[in-house]
C-alpha cells in the first residue's frame, strides 16, 4: 500500500524569484535612462510649444549655460567648455558626417540672449541650414 502513495518528484520550476529581479532591474533602467542623456545642467526656459518630432536621431546638441559657455555632444568630452572656434570644427565634422543631422540649441534660462544667438551664428557658420531652439514645455492644467 505504502508503494502506491509514493510520490514521485516534481519537476517544476519556480519563477517568482525571476520574475522579482527582472522586475527591479527594470525599475533601475528606468531610472538611470533619463540621467544619461545629458551631462550639462541647463534650465531650459519655461514656454509654450509644440514637442518635436522623436524619430530625430542623435541630433547634434550646443548647450550655452548660465555664465555663457558652450558645450557640444559631438566629439571629446561632452563636459568640457568649447571656445568658439573649437564649436564650429566639431560641428563642421558632423556635418561632413552627416549633412541631415539634426542642430539644437539649449540655453539655460539665465544665459544672455546674444550669447545664445552667438552659438546660432556659430552653428551657421559651420554649415548648418537649420538650427531648432529647444525649450521645456509646462505643463498645462486645463480648466
Amino acid at each position: 500500500m505504502n508503494r502506491l502513495k509514493k510520490r514521485g518528484l516534481i519537476s517544476e520550476i519556480n519563477v517568482v524569484p525571476y520574475v522579482d529581479v527582472m522586475l527591479v532591474l527594470l525599475v533601475i533602467f528606468m531610472i538611470t535612462a533619463p540621467l544619461l542623456s545629458q551631462g550639462i545642467v541647463i534650465n531650459l526656459p519655461d514656454v509654450p510649444a509644440d514637442p518635436l518630432d522623436t524619430a530625430l536621431s542623435d541630433p547634434l546638441v550646443l548647450s550655452v549655460d548660465s555664465e555663457g559657455r558652450f558645450y557640444l555632444n559631438f566629439g571629446g568630452d561632452v563636459e568640457t567648455a568649447l571656445d568658439e572656434r573649437s564649436v564650429v570644427e566639431r560641428a563642421s565634422a558632423a556635418l561632413r558626417r552627416n549633412a541631415a543631422v539634426p542642430m539644437f540649441v539649449r540655453g539655460d534660462e539665465g544665459a544672455v540672449h546674444g550669447r545664445v544667438m552667438h552659438g546660432f551664428a556659430l552653428l551657421k557658420q559651420a554649415g548648418a541650414n537649420q538650427v531648432v531652439l529647444v525649450t521645456e514645455v509646462p505643463d498645462v492644467v486645463e480648466q
